[in-house]
């Protein structure tokens, strides 16, 4: 009989925590006892908006890039991404004193941009629309010589992100559920074997945005499925397809998935601007949208919430959460 060894361990999560020592933050573990009582629940935010890069991807955008050789770190990384990986190998190559090329969609947040290049990165744009941003990057590494560092694709790169789901456990001791934003799967994958390393009987949930829900349709079709490129405001989540290294762990390992539109989107944005005095981008604030509009259904006594990130600029913001956006979306 053969076995298949999992991309992600709990063993290769303690080992990317011991690595992001001293590199990465500890980020904060909030409660709110408004959202408790709204919701039914005690409820354990894990602020990753407070993160190096304002989100969870320096985590595993460090622990892949500490890993290359010399030789490789001297020829540069590579990556493809909408916003917050772009900025989180940035910032990690400039930590480990190489240089970073990324491949960004000509409509991504312009301060996810101008933040990638504060961090010393250099910008390939491509149309998200019509261009195929694995096939543009892979490209771009090959003809470079770069090292390319996937935004979830990686086993190095899911061992980071669950991390903070570790360290969120160490914290809180054993929880009842973990709620996870789903892009293209490495967070959840990362947290979930993090969660049920520790605590197996725990339950892990995904948050997709309606429009993106490939993750789920994936899940129930028992394969990965591709849908049309999203058009929705958490764009760290508007993608086609699962990863197949974080579908293979998700499958195993995520009980369930749930939807919330952007108008609810928006709505969490609000409260946890207005009850925690947090700013928290969209695909951030999707797990705190689903407790809030009842998505979850019955809920369990304690329950953590991966608060993925807070990179979204004050303009867009405001346009975003005005009483306005989300009364007529």
């Amino acid at each position: 009989m053969t076995t298949t060894t999992p991309p992600v361990t709990i063993d290769t999560v303690r080992d990317a925590a011991d690595r992001l020592k001293g590199v990465a933050h500890r980020t904060p573990v909030m409660r709110s006892r408004t959202l408790d009582a709204l919701v039914g629940a005690e409820v354990f935010l894990k602020c990753e908006n407070f993160q190096r890069v304002g989100a969870f991807k320096f985590r595993g955008a460090y622990n892949a890039a500490s890993r290359l050789t010399p030789e490789q770190l001297t020829r540069g990384i590579a990556a493809y991404s909408s916003g917050n990986h772009a900025q989180a190998v940035a910032l990690a190559a400039r930590e480990l004193g190489t240089t970073a090329v990324i491949v960004m969609p000509e409509d991504a947040p312009r301060s996810k941009v101008d933040a990638t290049i504060g961090y010393g990165a250099e910008i390939v744009t491509y149309d998200r629309y019509t261009e195929d941003r694995v096939a543009v990057g892979e490209s771009l590494a090959v003809e470079r010589g770069l090292a390319l560092i996937p935004p979830y694709e990686h086993p190095h790169v899911m061992a980071g992100q669950g991390t903070a789901a570790l360290e969120l456990l160490e914290e809180t001791g054993e929880l009842d559920a973990l709620i996870v934003p789903v892009g293209g799967g490495g967070l959840i994958a990362g947290s979930a074997t993090a969660a049920k390393g520790l605590h197996p009987a725990i339950r892990v949930l995904g948050v997709e945005p309606e429009a993106g829900d490939d993750t789920k349709r994936s899940l129930e079709a028992g394969r990965r499925i591709s849908i049309p490129v999203p058009h929705t405001i958490a764009d760290g989540q508007a993608l086609e397809t699962p990863g197949e290294l974080t579908f293979s762990v998700n499958q195993r390992l995520v009980d369930g998935i749930v939807l919330v539109s952007d108008d609810e989107i928006r709505e969490a944005m609000r409260f946890a601007f207005e009850r925690l005095k947090i700013v928290v981008e969209p695909s951030g604030a999707t797990p705190l949208a689903a407790l809030l509009t009842g998505r979850m259904g019955s809920l369990p006594r304690r329950i953590g919430v991966v608060v993925s990130g807070g990179n979204v600029d004050a303009d867009r913001f405001a346009l975003l959460c005005g009483r306005d956006a989300v009364q007529q979306g």
